[in-house]
């Protein structure tokens, strides 16, 4: 088998995988290997950047696999989230309403600028010049992300009473 044909079975692979991932996850599915994809490239980026300056510690690398860990809880919980109010919303009498999702899309893209801000802020302690506007537009898009839900701070004092 020539080179050219080992390439295009290459292609072909990948293309048949990308069509069955996407007819069986969608756009979501995508947004959740980003989010692990931005994970691990934070995580081996900050180990590298701590070895880079000579800081790099184990103890501090499994806190680092700890913290995504609790990242994957809160994931986790955002994906309930959205099935319990999809299961409600369906449910209620009187209410025309369809809900398929909501907060697991916003959840995973805060999640995803904030593992690239930390990605940049990692290449920028390996040496690696980092433009500042590219810094203030991955702030702005966490921040954006941050804003989609609106929920109120205060709440009932019958609330605040039972707690």
């Amino acid at each position: 088998m020539d080179n050219s044909n080992i390439f295009l079975a290459i292609k072909a692979a990948l293309v048949a995988f990308a069509g069955a991932f996407s007819a069986a996850f969608g756009w979501l599915g995508w947004l959740i290997l980003a989010w692990v994809g931005c994970m691990a490239l934070d995580w081996i980026s900050g180990s590298a950047a701590a070895a880079a300056k000579g800081n790099w510690s184990s103890a501090v690398a499994r806190a680092g696999i700890w913290h995504k860990a609790g990242m994957i809880v809160v994931v986790l919980v955002a994906a309930v989230a959205d099935r319990v109010l999809a299961m409600a919303v369906t449910h209620l009498p009187g209410l025309d309403l369809q809900y398929t999702t909501l907060v697991l899309p916003v959840i995973l893209v805060w999640y995803i600028f904030t593992e690239l801000g930390s990605i940049a802020e990692n290449a920028a302690d390996m040496g690696a010049p980092v433009p500042a506007w590219l810094i203030k537009l991955l702030a702005a898009g966490k921040k954006i992300a941050e804003n989609q839900i609106d929920v109120p701070d205060d709440t009932n004092t019958e609330d605040k009473k039972n707690e």
